[in-house]
């Protein structure tokens, strides 16, 4: 039996009194029990059809034509054609987070920051099964010990931004599913998580399913989450089905060319040496540029860091000095270097200490303890040491590109100002030669000069992206730190600004220090991969020794959890990371901080490839 059957489905917008289809006659079917699949770039019509099927379509959108059945399995026979039904009538508002419950793709903005996670699932309970208080506590501390809520009674009390990314998707699955709904809509449910997580909560997914036998709607981009979840897979392209089908066909028999292209843009720990991504549709031609020569191979590195450390105080005091104070150790004894020319990879969970790190290199953060150097060949500079002015001069060596094109964008700024903004502020050439200069950088990221008069809003995620590397690059930085550039954006367009940095870098001579937690990208982009855990690296290795031989508990855990768009390697979620892979009690022994105080040490197993240890631990063993 289908729980939900789309047949013709057409989506309509009224923008500035057009009319516009968003949607155009789309059909698929969601099994009882099963898991499908929707798959598509953003913009493509994926969460216009949830809102449709919620009934959240907004004021300015509406069903033009089709139907959209629900046959709810309490009631056999009967079928709800949630297409006709009033916006905010009774039917809809019984059916939504009742028998169709549905988790967003951002929890921290879909849960309330002034009630607690309690007294929200509380509310989805009593509005469609009303209970008595005692007894909608037991139920909901219940359910959240089936999320994987440690412990539920306290948990009940929490407020949302006391909750880690893994625990909030974790409330928000605890209150999509307090009503036992026949269907789960789940819209890009872990993007904004971590691999580990991420592989922790569709664990979480698959055993709910099984045991209340609801079917799920997943939407997503990741066709490596697709190969491990789905049962059948629909590709969807600017509002019409592309191809759709059992997941075995689509994976190993795609025919459908914008399906081929979609399984070619990821990046995946198979590639060649040199082999670029394929993007989907190439963007505006660069002119080309002769490459920078290599630096030589005995030059002193670009940036030494050194035992750097960074704590921070949590809590509160009272006038008379009571309270409850709490030391967190964010960076503990952080040391790399990096060469000129290269980038160096730094990857690990929320938390642990990567963009605290950045901060501290872009002198945002003041770190409690440490050393960085900076070294272009002019002689060694102490970037800790220099005072405001002299600062003020250095900053233009070392640049950054934000993790989100739409905040780290002024909106009140053109393109044109955005761009000429860094020349102006270290006094770059006169007003023609400015104006040249943003135009040679629109250029160099593939923009059209035409565009310099828009504004942010006016453009794509990918196209925001090219502004803030092309600002980044207006000062001819040494370094550029890149503090997960590519986390928000869809795979195709990924492709297009992978490519364009690793082109960017080899005529430029760039230097990269590339944050991220998605280990293919990092893969595809790195010469060398720092793994952080903790406050500390655990590893630092060659980017093929690491994936090849990777030696700390930590970075194989890592390893683990990703997972791979492939029917032939499946993840096994009950072996990813139980209990959290930075949960260092999981560690072998060698890895762990010692009883006696002593201090671990980077060990060091040929090629460069380093591992936080116990010093004198066997090293064949650890390798």
């Amino acid at each position: 039996m289908d729980i939900l059957r789309i047949s013709d489905l057409r989506i309509g917008f009224t923008v500035h009194g057009l009319a516009r289809d968003v949607v155009k006659g789309v059909s698929l079917r969601v099994p009882a029990g099963k898991t499908v699949a929707l798959v598509g770039e953003s913009g493509s019509g994926k969460s216009v059809i949830s809102q449709a099927i919620m009934g959240l379509l907004p004021r300015n959108g509406g069903v033009t034509g089709g139907e959209i059945l629900f046959r709810d399995p309490q009631t056999p026979g009967q079928s709800i054609d949630i297409a006709g039904l009033k916006a905010e009538g009774k039917e809809i508002r019984a059916l939504r987070g009742g028998r169709i419950g549905m988790i967003f793709q951002e929890p921290m903005s879909s849960l309330s920051p002034v009630h607690t996670i309690g007294n929200q699932i509380e509310e989805a309970l009593q509005l469609h099964r009303p209970t008595g208080k005692a007894q909608a506590r037991e139920l909901i501390e219940a359910m959240l010990a089936r999320v994987g809520f440690k412990d539920p009674r306290r948990a009940y009390g929490f407020y949302s931004f006391e909750l880690s990314g893994g625990l909030r998707q974790r409330a928000m699955l605890a209150m999509a599913l307090i009503c036992q709904p026949a269907l789960l809509i789940a819209d890009e449910p872990t993007t904004a998580l971590d691999v580990t997580i991420q592989a922790q909560v569709l664990d979480l997914m698959s055993d709910l399913q099984a045991e209340m036998g609801m079917a799920i709607l997943l939407i997503t981009h990741d066709l490596g989450v697709v190969a491990n979840m789905a049962d059948e897979v629909v590709v969807i392209y600017h509002g019409e089905i592309m191809e759709s089908g059992p997941v075995e066909d689509i994976f190993r028999r795609p025919r459908h060319p914008y399906l081929k292209a979609l399984l070619k843009a990821s990046p995946h720990f198979d590639m060649a040496e040199g082999e670029r991504l394929v993007a989907l549709r190439e963007a505006r031609p660069r002119e080309p540029v002769a490459p920078r020569p290599a630096p030589a191979a005995d030059a002193a590195p670009l940036l030494s860091v050194r035992d750097l450390r960074k704590t921070y105080t949590t809590g509160s005091r009272s006038f008379f000095g009571k309270g409850t104070l709490s030391t967190v150790v964010a960076v503990d004894g952080v040391s790399f270097d990096i060469r000129r020319g290269e980038c160096l990879g730094l990857v690990g969970e929320s938390g642990c200490g990567k963009t605290t790190v950045s901060k501290i290199i872009m002198r945002a953060v003041k770190p409690d303890a440490g050393e960085i150097v900076f070294d272009d060949g002019a002689g060694p500079v102490d970037m800790l040491a220099m005072d405001a002015e002299t600062l003020r001069r250095f900053r233009p060596r070392v640049q950054m590109i934000f993790q989100d094109p739409v905040s780290s964008l002024s909106p009140r700024m053109t393109v044109m100002n955005i761009l000429r903004e860094p020349l102006v502020i270290h006094e770059r050439g006169e007003g023609d030669d400015k104006i040249a200069r943003v135009r040679a950088l629109m250029d160099d990221v593939g923009l059209d000069a035409r565009f310099l008069n828009r504004y942010p809003h006016s453009f794509s995620g990918g196209q925001r992206q090219r502004i803030g590397i092309a600002r980044a690059l207006a000062l001819d930085p040494d370094l550029i730190i890149c503090d997960e550039p590519v986390s928000a954006l869809d795979v195709s367009v990924q492709a297009q600004i992978l490519n364009l940095l690793k082109d960017l870098q080899a005529e430029r001579g760039l230097t990269f220090l590339f944050i991220s937690h998605n280990l293919a990208v990092v893969n595809y982009m790195a010469d060398r991969i720092a793994v952080m855990a903790n406050g500390r690296i655990v590893e630092i290795a060659p980017r093929h020794a690491l994936f090849s031989k990777p030696s700390h508990p930590y970075t194989r855990a890592l390893l683990k959890s990703v997972p791979y768009a492939d029917l032939d390697r499946k993840l096994d979620f009950k072996l990813v990371a139980p209990g959290g892979a930075s949960d260092d009690s999981h560690w072998a022994p060698a890895f762990r901080r010692q009883p006696d105080g002593a201090a671990l040490a980077h060990l060091p197993l040929g090629e460069g490839h380093f591992v936080l240890a116990r010093p004198g631990a066997d090293i064949k063993e650890l390798a």
